[in-house]
């Protein structure tokens, strides 16, 4: 394998504490792809794409993500059930023992950035213990050309050491695996697990922190695209709410499906370079990019081959729900160049309501856009998790709380900020159920949403009428271009009027419950902006 790399450079990881490693630099695509096959430690898809499994985590490990609590952090973080701290020295001594676990190894480093604007660029420094990981990162980071190798210095660094497990009782963490970021230190460390996410999203918890804290910008959990005359759109959404199907749309370029700044300079830029989309029943008609896009290059995580061939079945939940693919941006033909957008017009909240009680579309004033974007609600149906037999509400603070740093209230008020300063409209989209809760009603048709959404986005709504519900009091456009009036108003498609008032309350209720945590710290427009009966 000496012959392996396209880069002639070679580098030192002995500022790292990393000694005497084979340090395999900046390999293509292609050759993390042949190596991870050569290891065994994965397998070419019939569509060429390599497919691995993470082992024995397939997802985020949220109670082992941690914070190193210092100077820089001690004020400013959240600190509590999302944001666990972690002692500076315990992690100095825990770092210590990953880079001699690393050292004498073989490994594969990756320089990349994030940030697409220039402006608030990040170079980023991998370390990783697997050939695949590596390639993960060179889909999910940005790029350099060749010739910005040369002098590139990093920022950050992120090491990655899946086969290194820690000690609990010693290294001060929950269990054997553990993702620790220290704003001083600039190093993302991730041990004990294989699971590739932590890495992207603990880039993605840093940025949310450095983004409003020292440039002024604000960082969101969402995708984003841009029309013809130049607008752009932004689209929040937790897991399952439509985010990466309602942005790719053949009318407009897609900046990023996942993670972006909005910065001082009005301007939308993602912070990455490809997509990571889950593939739990992908099909092509549905999800013609995505499907489009696992060919070479791209890495499928904890999927089923069909017996006897090397054909994913999509439908094959056994190791996770979770499965995965990870692809460069450039897998998909309608992007926008340069990854960023300006000139902000509409942001779309994205709900999945299993009780099918909000409406499939409303327009929200600066105080309920903070309220509901505080909330960050869609919900849970039967059979998701264990011991689910009926929709429950989940809630996800600015959607999405696990990588947000700072209190919910900070990036809320940056976004009320945004939102006046350049005149976006905010809408609440509820791509979950029409005529009853899940069980009783059905989903929202896909058709109906996207003409909802194009609605939008052309002003074809800005003059309807609107009348307000009952109970959240959200603005419900009364007629919209190719959806059934009826539609619009939620209450119209039950045929238990009652019950859906009952339920409304009871879904009002889950709201101000979890809203109680925040109310200290909202002002009164925030306050405001909740349901109103």
């Amino acid at each position: 394998m000496d012959n392996y790399g396209l880069s002639t450079k070679t580098i030192s990881l002995e500022n790292l504490g990393i000694k005497d490693a084979d340090v395999k630099y900046q390999l293509s695509p292609d050759e993390l792809h042949n190596i991870t096959i050569e290891k065994g430690q994965g397998t070419e898809s019939d569509t060429g794409a390599l497919a691995i499994n993470t082992g024995e985590f397939t997802g985020r490990s949220p109670q082992d993500r941690f914070i190193v609590r210092d100077s820089i952090t001690e004020d400013k973080v959240w600190w509590g059930n999302v944001n666990l701290a972690f002692d500076s020295d315990k992690f100095q001594a825990l770092y210590n023992k990953v880079t001699n676990y690393l050292s004498g190894k073989e490994l594969y480093v990756r320089d990349s950035y994030v940030c697409a604007d220039d402006k608030y660029r990040m170079n980023v420094r991998v370390v990783t213990e697997f050939p695949w990981s590596n390639l993960f990162c060179y889909n999910m980071f940005l790029r350099p050309e060749e010739s910005e190798l040369d002098n590139f210095t990093p920022e950050w660094h992120v090491v990655c050491a899946p086969g290194f497990k820690a000690d609990p009782a010693v290294d001060g963490t929950r269990q054997h695996n553990f993702a620790i970021l220290d704003f001083t230190r600039k190093i993302a460390l991730i041990g004990g697990t294989g699971y590739t996410g932590e890495m992207k999203k603990g880039i993605f918890s840093a940025l949310n922190f450095i983004l409003p804290v020292f440039k002024n910008t604000l960082p969101m959990h969402c995708s984003a695209n841009v029309g013809e005359k130049g607008d752009t759109a932004i689209f929040f959404g937790l897991s399952g709410t439509g985010k990466t199907t309602l942005s790719a749309d053949p009318a407009r370029k897609l900046i990023g499906d996942d993670e972006h700044g909005w910065t001082a300079e009005n301007t939308v830029f993602n912070f990455e370079g490809g997509c990571y989309a889950k593939v739990i029943n992908l099909t092509e008609e549905q999800e013609p990019d995505i499907w489009r896009a696992i060919k070479r290059g791209a890495i499928l995580e904890n999927v089923i081959f069909k017996e006897g061939t090397n054909e994913v079945d999509f439908e094959d939940v056994s190791l996770t729900p979770n499965t995965r693919v990870s692809y460069p941006i450039y897998h998909i033909d309608n992007i926008q160049p340069g990854s960023i957008g300006h000139n902000p017009k509409n942001i779309f909240f994205l709900t999945a309501d299993a009780y099918g009680i909000l409406p499939p579309i409303s327009k929200l004033t600066p105080g309920q856009a903070a309220y509901h974007f505080i909330s960050g609600y869609t919900a849970k149906v039967a059979g998701t998790e264990a011991g689910i037999n009926e929709p429950q509400p989940n809630f996800s603070a600015c959607f999405g709380a696990p990588f947000m740093p700072l209190h919910p209230t900070k990036y809320a008020e940056m976004l009320s900020k945004k939102m006046k300063d350049a005149g976006v409209n905010v809408w609440l989209i509820n791509t979950g159920w029409t005529g009853g809760p899940y069980g009783t009603g059905s989903r929202m048709k896909l058709k109906y949403t996207r003409a909802m959404i194009t609605a939008a986005l052309n002003g074809e709504l800005d003059n309807v009428e609107y009348k307000n519900h009952a109970v959240f009091g959200l603005a419900k456009p009364q007629s919209c271009p190719n959806v059934p009036a009826e539609v619009l108003n939620p209450r119209n498609t039950w045929a238990d009027k009652d019950a859906y008032d009952a339920k409304a309350l009871e879904l009002a209720a889950a709201f101000r419950k979890n809203f109680a945590k925040f109310e200290e710290f909202a002002n009164d427009e925030i306050m405001a902006g909740g349901p109103v009966a």
